[in-house]
């Protein structure tokens, strides 16, 4: 892997964090206006609706599909990073040049630094806020932040927002950690299907289920 593993996990994390606490604090809001019972049993019909929807898709796919998206993705990647490198090239050439100038009682300063300034560069770095924002734009709107405004309007507030962010860690990590070997084992297609029977079988509690309980 080309970038830090830690910086790409926590940028992408720091986004679904501020994602699912914003989407959880906004389905809570609509509680305020709106009978619980009412909100119940509108998130069930939403997720019978996206149950149904995943499974559909699911069948449309092909068994291959993730690996050929996986492909994709990984050599537009690649063809961004080497662009980049260029880039960089070209502005060390220039750098080197005009250090070369320059007295070397400045290379001791170079050294310098707080332990908090170090972490801040490591962390807070343009690798990680490209990771935030491409994470947080891919899920805004998502079926996932739905979800959670949903969840948010009929079930314990500080329950979905510490189990949506234990569930994106867990997936995020698996990604961080395995993503070719996750894309080239585990097929969107199964990964959709089983989705679509989850949202359906969470659909079908409604009428075991009340409200109050």
């Amino acid at each position: 892997m080309r970038h830090s593993r830690l910086v790409i996990y926590t940028g992408a994390m720091s986004a679904l964090g501020a994602m699912t606490i914003l989407s959880a604090l906004l389905g809570n809001i609509v509680t305020k206006f709106v009978s619980r019972v009412y909100t119940y049993y509108l998130s069930s019909i939403l997720f019978a609706g996206f149950g149904v929807k995943m499974l559909k898709d699911g069948y449309g796919m092909s068994a291959d599909e993730g690996t050929e998206e996986y492909e994709e993705v990984q050599n537009e990647v690649e063809k961004a990073e080497a662009k980049e490198d260029v880039e960089l090239g070209d502005g060390e050439t220039e750098d080197n040049s005009s250090r070369m100038n320059q007295p070397q009682q400045r290379s001791s300063k170079r050294n310098t630094g707080t332990f908090v300034v170090t972490i801040i560069r490591r962390y807070i770095s343009p690798i990680f806020i490209q990771a935030f924002i491409m994470t947080f734009l891919a899920e805004w709107g998502d079926r996932s932040q739905i979800t959670t405004i949903v969840l948010a309007a009929s079930e314990n507030l500080l329950g979905v927002i510490v189990g949506g962010t234990i569930g994106h860690g867990l997936c995020t990590g698996l990604a961080v950690l395995g993503g070719r070997f996750v894309a080239q084992r585990i097929s969107p297609k199964t990964v959709t299907l089983v989705g679509g029977v989850v949202f359906l079988i969470f659909a079908l509690s409604a009428f075991f289920i009340h409200p109050d309980n």
